[in-house]
């Protein structure tokens, strides 16, 4: 690191500012008040607590705890603001209350050191709620200088990396996580109240399955195989839908060896649910339901703003099949191209590339919806029935079999969920995973891989069930209105600095 490069906003070189704590603390263990020594403390209150019941706690002694965020020294007299989990208070320390050895070692105290502080509450001359010192005790000493003198870090990368900087000097960080925390409870309490039993099932798998996409790989050193962390968790759930369970559901990690974006982390939390008897209307109904309601919960509110977009979450979401929404953007009508030549032939004079191994009317139908609708639809909508080629593991539609029971949920432009009346027919899906190994021989590293344990468990027979799947950790974008998916992830992938 050059010597500019380690130079803090006034100056001074971050290794003597780290320098000059470290002598404070050596000389903290000299005189036998190694704060590192100290194993707890006992606080009766937290910040929040005194500022909202000010009336209950007003003259009444406290102990609080927190990080010291701004320092006002004044001869006998001084302030400090300390923050903790809760919010942040004020703090008047006097020489007369603390004494003189104490008052001196306080002045020493630096900026993001811990302290312990015992005293009564009151209010200053200025109304603001602070808490009047009688013994301060430093739990923790800081060896780093908090960046920007604590109003804010800016520096987007530096706080994704360290994120418990980032919580400390921007506290609307902390409110997102606190609100990510409570749209986890909302859903699973909202499923629980539907009779969902909640479920663990496997993350390292031998075959990664239950989507398309490129998984990571491990080796298992003891069995000596090959392994993979999971792509989902559909196959898993299915399986106990076969073996009795009539709704389960799973949240938990995911894990694809994809592209990283303001939507993408290679790690990152789905929520997969399964219920007997029902199909993909069924999922659409509770889908609705389930994300009105937990915003109404979180935030007392269905209806929101996402970067400057209203979000309508509380009306009736629009639903729509594919084929229509691609003929409402572009006069397209697939419903009349019935050939893989004449969709070829559309797509040729639209300008859509499509792959070698994907020239059927199917896949094209698909490209076409991506290129040209997805980001038309801003308002909560349900799109459905998608072409077989693009869902290897839904049932067909009776009516029209080049079709299938599934659907996506689109929000801002963006998808955030994926739901389907579930295939149950083991020499289908036997057939359709044969044509995805196919798609892996082209080249297509994403593609199913076949299940034949899976298969088996069809052939025991599973009843008509709908499933759907949740990206959480977008839905928590949308709710807390997050920009990128990283402001959401308390710690999301980066590539090493070195």
């Amino acid at each position: 690191m050059s010597e500019n490069e380690n130079l803090d906003n006034e100056g001074l070189d971050l290794n003597r500012l780290m320098q000059i704590r470290l002598d404070k603390l050596k000389e903290l263990q000299k005189e036998g008040k190694d704060p590192f020594e100290i194993t707890r403390y006992d606080r009766t209150e937290f910040s929040k607590q005194i500022k909202e019941n000010y009336d209950m706690y007003e003259g009444k002694d406290v102990s609080v705890a927190g990080r010291i965020i701004a320092k006002r020294i004044m001869g006998k007299a001084s302030f400090c603001t300390i923050q903790d989990a809760t919010g942040k208070i004020q703090s008047y320390v006097s020489i007369n209350d603390l004494g003189e050895d104490s008052y001196k070692a306080f002045k020493t105290f630096d900026i993001g050191d811990i302290i312990g502080l015992k005293g009564f509450v009151f209010k200053t001359r200025t109304e603001e709620i602070s808490i009047h010192a009688k013994e301060i005790v430093l739990l923790t000493k800081s060896l780093r200088d908090l960046p920007e003198k604590f109003h804010g870090l800016k520096d987007i990368d530096l706080r994704y990396r360290q994120r418990y900087v980032d919580l400390i000097v921007n506290p609307e960080v902390k409110e997102t996580f606190l609100l990510r925390s409570k749209i986890l409870k909302e859903i699973k309490r909202y499923l629980d109240d539907k009779n969902y039993l909640e479920v663990d099932t496997p993350i390292l798998n031998t075959i990664a399955g239950g989507a398309t996409a490129r998984p990571f790989m491990t080796h298992h050193n003891t069995l000596d195989i090959d392994m993979y962390l999971r792509i989902a968790n559909e196959l898993y759930l299915k399986r106990l839908i076969v073996g009795g369970f009539d709704r389960v559901y799973e949240m938990g990690r995911m894990f694809r060896n994809e592209g990283m974006d303001i939507k993408h982390n290679p790690e990152y939390t789905g929520m997969e649910l399964y219920a007997a008897f029902q199909d993909y209307h069924d999922m659409m109904n509770l889908a609705e339901d389930m994300i009105r309601t937990v915003s109404q919960n979180v935030l007392g509110t269905a209806k929101i703003n996402y970067q400057g977009t209203d979000i309508d979450l509380e009306s009736p979401w629009r639903r729509v099949t594919m084929i229509d929404a691609i003929k409402e953007v572009t006069g397209i009508d697939f419903n009349i191209i019935n050939t893989d030549e004449a969709a070829i032939k559309i797509a040729k004079e639209k300008e859509i590339i499509v792959e070698p191994s994907k020239q059927t009317r199917g896949y094209i139908i698909n490209y076409f919806f991506e290129e040209f609708v997805e980001e038309t639809l801003i308002q909560p909508t349900f799109i459905y029935d998608y072409p077989v080629e693009v869902s290897p593991l839904t049932k067909r539609k009776p009516s029209d079999k080049r079709l299938v029971e599934r659907f996506e949920i689109f929000i801002g432009g963006r998808e955030y969920g994926n739901a389907y009346s579930e295939l149950n027919d083991p020499i289908d899906q036997k057939e359709r995973f044969l044509e995805q190994l196919k798609q892996r021989e082209a080249g297509d590293e994403e593609a199913n891989m076949m299940d034949e344990d899976f298969i088996t468990a069809l052939e025991y027979g599973m009843p008509p069930t709908g499933g759907l799947g949740i990206g959480v950790d977008r839905l928590i974008m949308l709710l807390t209105n997050a920009a990128s998916i990283r402001d959401v992830i308390l710690f999301p992938t980066m590539k090493p600095l070195v």
